[in-house]
């Protein structure tokens, strides 16, 4: 651990780890972590495991051996989000909190969900709990940044990706698929799409590829799969619509249910985007992983309509020739992976 840390900080950041293991499933509720110390020492841990599920103050409370139990009402709660106040899926966490005469709780950052947006903090200090809010507030922010932006902008967090040659080009002008991603890269992205609600593609990206868009090879679920066919020309053989997986069918034609496959008539004079963005926000969809073509990816760049951008490019791999990959303005890299021959950019869309 980093000794130039203060205490409170040394157990936010391990809320944040804790945290981390619910990204699978905790969304589209936040990540949460919370640790529960008595004199120094760390009693008991918990995190949000499941949506729906017990929350990370309830997990960490019941972690607590039985002969520790008595220290509890002496004890600091450390919580990288503002505990709730409202009646969910599950009771108040503020109403355990002081049930159980916790006398002092450490919160990372204030959560903005209308429900609790600064309740959970006035009730617990109404009770007379000594709160301290901020300690790491841009990292716990950092890690529910997808809940932040469902929030505050009222839209899914949305991911760009993308792979291209060291020269630019992202795929082949004819039928052939240009490899780009190695081995590894390929297994990463399936953790990406573990992490996101929804995994969406344009109809050429279908007819070329005939992908499963699904998760075969990370831990987590797969994502919602979300394709555009406009004038249903995908062949009902396809492995999008083999009712695997659910699957949302954005098109000009039709609103249909069949099994795990829904087709959602589209406004022809509309953006295509902002409608799939819209549906997205109305059925709870968290975050958008993008995955299709240039034209669909350049629509979601032309309407400001991001937020993270991972390209992938082959540093041994140049075509004279092909589809250009889109290009990025208005935001910052803030990271790089080198694996094998691919180098994997992150890119942060600038407010």
């Amino acid at each position: 651990m980093n000794n130039s840390l203060s205490f409170d900080e040394l157990m936010m950041k391990r809320c944040l780890q804790l945290a981390e293991q619910g990204k699978y499933y905790a969304p589209p509720n936040p990540l949460v972590g919370a640790v529960l110390v008595y004199n120094g020492t760390i009693i008991g841990e918990g995190y949000h495991q499941q949506f729906g599920g017990p929350h990370a103050e309830v997990n960490c409370i019941n972690s607590v051996k039985e002969q520790d139990k008595h220290c509890i009402a002496y004890s600091t709660l450390y919580v990288s989000l503002e505990p709730c106040a409202h009646y969910g899926k599950t009771p108040p966490c503020t109403n355990l909190i002081i049930q159980y005469h916790i006398p002092n709780v450490v919160i990372g950052c204030r959560d903005s969900f209308t429900e609790v947006n600064g309740k959970g903090i006035e009730k617990l200090q109404q009770a007379g709990v000594k709160v301290c809010i901020g300690v790491l507030e841009k990292e716990c922010k950092e890690i529910n940044r997808k809940f932040f932006v469902l929030n505050d902008e009222k839209r899914p967090y949305i991911i760009l990706k993308w792979a291209q040659t060291v020269n630019g080009i992202m795929g082949n002008k004819g039928k052939e698929r240009l490899m780009i991603s190695n081995d590894a890269v390929n297994r990463w992205v399936h953790a990406w799409r573990a992490e996101c609600s929804a995994i969406l593609v344009g109809t050429t990206t279908v007819l070329q590829d005939n992908p499963q868009l699904n998760n075969r090879f990370a831990s987590g679920k797969s994502p919602v799969r979300l394709v555009i066919d406009k004038h249903l020309a995908l062949p009902v053989s396809w492995h999008v619509l083999d009712n695997s997986v659910r699957t949302i069918v954005f098109n000009f034609l039709k609103n249909e249910v069949r099994g795990q496959t829904e087709w959602v008539q589209c406004n022809i004079t509309d953006d295509l985007t902002i409608q799939i963005v819209e549906y997205c926000l109305k059925a709870g969809l968290q975050s958008i992983l993008v995955e299709g073509g240039a034209r669909l990816l350049n629509s979601f760049i032309k309407n400001n309509m991001w937020d993270e951008s991972r390209v992938i490019t082959a540093s041994h791999l140049a075509v004279a020739e092909g589809v250009s990959a889109p290009h990025l303005t208005g935001c910052s890299q803030f990271r790089t992976h080198h694996i094998l021959n691919n180098r994997v950019d992150f890119f942060k869309r600038l407010s």
